[in-house]
């Protein structure tokens, strides 16, 4: 029943809540997103799906217009290709507010694996494999809690197939309570060398 209907429903119910309550600083970072970089006030980027089908994605924009298209794991200079506000509002996640409105149109979950893009085709192909593509992605899910940007391609794969096998209401519970401690902490934003 969770997983069939209620998990959507409360997806929708807290989405829409807190888009509305969030509105105002939603619109003040995206004005201080545009006042102190050039560039868009979104990043848009096709990402995979429930069933791997495609969709786009939308964050805050947090790097610079010269930064290349690599999966964050891939950067050795990250750092270097970040804005200062960029910096602030990925480590305090800040930079995923928009994706409330992915949460809304259905193509994303609180929680479910993270949404991938080409860069991470190889996750995105043992997701394929081990079933973990079949549930819809999330803004937090099991491998953002045990290491995030720190974990092998085949470790987040084996968590985002833990999860697609264990939905549950504790699960999803216990996924976002550690991740509030997480995004608090700032651990493991960027990856470790």
């Amino acid at each position: 029943m969770y997983r069939r209907f209620l998990k959507r429903f409360f997806d929708l119910l807290l989405a829409i809540f807190l888009f509305i309550i969030l509105l105002l600083p939603l619109i003040i970072i995206a004005l201080i997103v545009k006042l102190t970089s050039k560039g868009p006030i979104l990043f848009i980027q096709e990402r995979y799906g429930r069933n791997s089908r495609p969709f786009k994605l939308y964050k805050f924009r947090s790097m610079t217009d010269s930064a290349p298209q690599i999966a964050n794991s891939k950067f050795t200079d990250i750092q270097n290709y970040i804005t200062p506000v960029g910096m602030f509002i990925r480590k305090t996640s800040l930079d995923e507010l928009p994706q409330l409105w992915n949460i809304i149109k259905g193509d994303m979950s609180f929680i479910g694996p993270r949404p991938l893009a080409n860069t991470d085709a190889r996750v995105v192909a043992l997701r394929q494999q081990n079933g973990a593509d079949q549930v819809l992605p999330g803004i937090s899910g099991l491998a953002q809690i045990n290491g995030r940007n720190n974990l092998s391609d085949e470790k987040k794969a084996i968590y985002d197939e833990k999860y697609a096998k264990e939905v549950t209401f504790a699960l999803d519970l216990r996924i976002i309570i550690t991740t509030i401690f997480i995004v608090l902490k700032m651990s493991d934003v960027f990856k470790d060398y």
